[in-house]
C-alpha cells in the first residue's frame, strides 16, 4: 500500500475561500481507495466550474475535444516524475501558486471535545510527572500526546497507513529507553529520534525531502497548532456554557471526594500512606514555575501533534531538480579510477582482516594502538566520503535508457562492495584495539556508527536491485533501528563488562577506575563482580548518586532500580583513602600514566 498521508477532510459547513488553492488527494492514495481523486471534478462541476451566463450553452464536439486535449496536458504537467504530490487529472496548479500553496493541507475542522481532552491531560502529567526527570514517565506522557494526534486525523478524515504506524511504533519503542537505561547519551539519542519518528508519523514523507525536514516538521505546527486550539475552546465554549458548567462541577466534586476520603485511609493505615505518597507526585510551591511551564510546553506540543495529523505539511512537495546527466565516458571515467584504488587498498586489508595481530607486527611493524590510531578514524571518513560520491553520481548520472541503467549499477555496485570491505577494515583495526585496551564510550559509539554505515550501503544495493522507492524511508528506520538497539544493549553495561572480563581473564593487569567510576548505574552488575579493593573504588561515586537520590518511581530507570537494589545488599567499604593507586599501575590505552601523549580513543 503506498504511504500517502490522506487529505484532511473538508466540512461542507465550511466552503473553501477563494484564496485557497485546490490540494487534491495524490493519485496513487485515491487508487489504492479505489476512489477518485479529492479534487477530481465531477461532470457538472466540470460544466459549472467558473461559468458565465454566456458559457452554460453545450459545447460543440470541437470545443469539448480541446477541452479534453487541454486537460490532459495540464495532467501531464502536473504529474511530472519526482513529485510525489501530483495533482489530478482537470485540477492544475494555477500559475499564482507558489511553493507554500503546494505544500499546505486545507485548514483543519474544529478541534474535537476528544482531542481537547487528551491536549489537557498531555499536559497535565507533564506537570505532574516530568520535574524530576525522565524514565518511564516520557511514555505516561506520550500515550494522550498520541491520542490526541489519532482523534484529530480521524476527525480531519486521514487513515492510518501502515508506515505511520510503523513511525508511531518506533517512537513510542525509543521511548522505552529512558525507562530501561540510566546513561544519559543513549536516552537522549533515543528521545530526539522519538521526536523525529513521532514527526514522520504525523506528516508521513517519503521522499528525501520529506523524510530530512519532515523529521523536524513538527515545530511548524507550534503557532498554528495554539491558534486552532484557542479557535476550537471559542467556538464551542460560546455554544455550551452550561456543559462547561456540568464538567467543572462534577470535576470539583471528584477532586473533593478524592482528597477526604484518600486523607481519612491514609491516616487510618500507614502501609497505604506509603503507597499513596509512593505513588503520587511531590507538589510544593518552590516548583510551581518549573511546573508550570512544563504544562505549558505539554499543552503546546500535544496542540502541535493534533495539529499536524489534522492538516500535515506536505513536505514530500519539496523536490530536488536531478542534475544534468553526463556522457558515459565523462561520469563513468572518474569512478572506475576508483574502484581500482579502493580494490589495490583492500587486496593489502585482506592481510589484517584474516591474518591477525601477527600478521600486523610481520607486515607494518607496528602495535594495535598503533595500526588502529593509524587508520580507523581515515577509513571513517573514507566511508563518508564515498556515500557523497554516490550521491553526486547518482545526481549526474547518464539516464539514456536500460544501457545507461546497466552502467551505472556496474560501476557504482562494485564501489558499494568495496566500501562494505573498508568498513569491515576500519571495525576489525577498532576489534583490536578494545581487545588490546578495553571499550569506552567513544570507541563504542563511533564503531557503532561505523556499522550503521555499512548497513547504508547494503540497503543502497538493495535499491540498486529492487528499486530506490523506499530507500528514504529505510535509511531512516535503520538509524532508528540502530539507536533503539544501541539503548537497549546498554552501552555503559558493555563497557564495564567488557573491562571486568579482560580483568578476570588476565589480560589486563588491573583496571581503569578512573574511567569505569564515572559509568552511570547501568554498569553495576558487572562492576559488582569486581575484588575489593576495586569494587568499592569503582562504585563509590555510583552508590553515593544512587542511594542518596529520593527521586520518584515514575523517574528512576529499571537500571537504577536495579544498582540501587544490588548496593543496599552490598554496600561499598572503606573510605576511599586506599583508592589513590588502584587501577592506575602499568600502562593505560597504550600510553605510561606520566606521558603526555594524547589519544584519541
Amino acid at each position: 500500500m503506498p504511504d500517502q498521508p490522506s487529505e484532511a477532510s473538508r466540512p461542507p459547513e465550511e466552503p473553501r475561500g477563494a484564496d485557497t488553492p485546490p490540494t487534491p488527494e495524490p493519485p496513487a492514495a485515491a487508487e489504492a481507495a479505489g476512489t477518485p481523486a479529492a479534487n477530481e471534478p465531477g461532470p457538472s462541476e466540470a460544466r459549472t466550474a467558473g461559468a458565465t451566463p454566456t458559457d452554460t450553452a453545450r459545447p460543440s464536439p470541437a470545443q469539448a475535444s480541446d477541452g479534453r486535449r487541454q486537460r490532459a496536458q495540464a495532467a501531464q504537467q502536473a504529474g511530472q516524475p519526482g513529485s510525489p504530490w501530483q495533482h489530478g487529472a482537470g485540477a492544475p496548479v494555477a500559475k499564482d501558486d507558489g511553493m507554500t500553496a503546494r505544500l499546505r493541507p486545507p485548514p483543519p475542522p474544529l478541534i474535537r471535545p476528544a482531542v481537547l481532552g487528551s491536549v489537557l491531560a498531555t499536559a497535565l502529567l507533564s506537570a505532574l510527572f516530568l520535574s524530576d526527570g525522565l524514565a518511564v514517565n516520557l511514555l505516561i506522557v506520550a500515550v494522550p500526546a498520541a491520542l490526541a494526534a489519532f482523534f484529530a486525523a480521524q476527525a480531519a478524515g486521514r487513515r492510518l497507513r501502515p508506515w505511520t504506524a510503523t513511525w508511531a511504533v518506533g517512537g513510542l519503542a525509543l521511548l522505552a529507553v529512558p525507562a530501561l537505561r540510566d546513561a544519559g547519551w543513549p536516552t537522549f539519542l533515543a528521545v530526539v529520534s522519538a521526536f523525529a519518528l513521532g514527526s514522520l508519523a504525523l506528516h508521513g514523507s517519503r521522499s528525501w525531502p520529506g523524510v530530512l525536514i519532515g523529521s523536524l516538521g513538527l515545530f511548524d505546527s507550534v503557532v498554528p497548532g495554539v491558534i486552532w486550539g484557542v479557535r476550537g475552546i471559542r467556538a464551542r465554549a460560546s455554544g455550551s456554557r452550561a456543559n462547561w458548567g456540568a464538567t467543572l462541577r462534577t470535576t470539583g466534586v471528584a477532586l473533593v471526594l478524592l482528597v477526604v476520603f484518600g486523607t481519612l485511609f491514609a491516616s487510618a493505615d500507614a502501609a497505604f500512606a506509603e503507597l499513596l505518597g509512593s505513588l503520587m507526585p511531590e507538589a510544593s510551591v518552590g516548583a510551581g514555575p518549573w511546573r508550570a511551564l512544563l504544562f505549558a510546553l505539554g499543552l503546546t506540543g500535544a496542540l502541535a501533534a493534533a495539529h499536524a495529523a489534522a492538516a500535515p505539511v506536505r513536505w514530500d512537495g519539496l523536490t530536488v531538480r536531478p542534475g544534468k546527466p553526463r556522457g558515459r565516458a565523462e561520469w563513468a571515467l572518474p569512478l572506475i579510477v576508483l574502484n581500482l584504488l579502493f580494490a589495490a587498498f583492500i587486496t593489502l586489508q585482506l592481510v589484517v582482516l584474516f591474518g591477525g595481530y601477527d600478521k600486523v607486527r610481520d607486515v607494518t611493524g607496528l602495535s594495535h594502538a598503533e595500526y588502529a590510531r593509524q587508520g580507523f578514524w581515515q577509513l571513517l571518513w573514507a566511508t563518508l566520503l564515498t556515500l557523497l560520491v554516490i550521491a553526486l553520481a547518482l545526481r549526474w548520472a547518464p539516464r539514456g535508457g536500460t544501457g545507461d541503467r546497466t552502467l551505472v549499477r556496474s560501476v557504482l555496485g562494485p564501489l558499494c562492495v568495496l566500501t562494505l570491505v573498508v568498513v569491515a577494515s576500519a571495525l576489525r583495526r577498532m576489534d583490536l584495539y578494545v581487545d588490546e585496551y578495553g571499550l569506552t564510550r567513544l570507541r563504542i559509539s563511533v564503531a557503532a556508527m561505523e556499522l550503521w554505515l555499512g548497513v547504508v550501503l547494503i540497503l543502497i544495493l538493495a535499491a540498486g536491485v529492487f528499486g530506490a522507492r523506499f530507500l528514504p524511508r529505510a535509511v531512516a528506520v535503520s538509524a532508528a533501528a540502530g539507536v533503539l538497539a544501541f539503548g537497549l544493549l546498554s552501552p555503559d553495561g558493555l563497557i564495564a563488562e567488557q573491562n571486568v572480563q579482560r580483568f578476570e581473564d588476565g589480560r589486563s593487569t588491573s583496571i581503569d577506575i578512573d574511567y569505569v567510576k564515572d559509568l552511570s548505574a547501568d554498569a553495576v552488575p558487572a562492576l559488582d563482580r569486581l575484588p575489593e579493593p576495586e569494587r568499592s573504588c569503582a562504585l563509590r561515586i555510583i552508590q553515593n548518586d544512587v542511594l542518596h537520590d529520593d527521586t520518584p518511581w515514575y523517574a528512576t530507570s529499571w537500571g537504577e532500580a536495579r544498582a540501587k537494589e544490588i548496593l543496599e545488599k552490598r554496600p561499598v567499604k572503606g573510605d576511599g583513602s586506599d583508592c589513590y593507586r588502584v587501577g592506575r599501575e602499568g600502562t593505560r590505552d597504550g600510553y605510561e600514566p606520566d606521558d603526555d601523549g594524547y589519544d584519541p580513543y
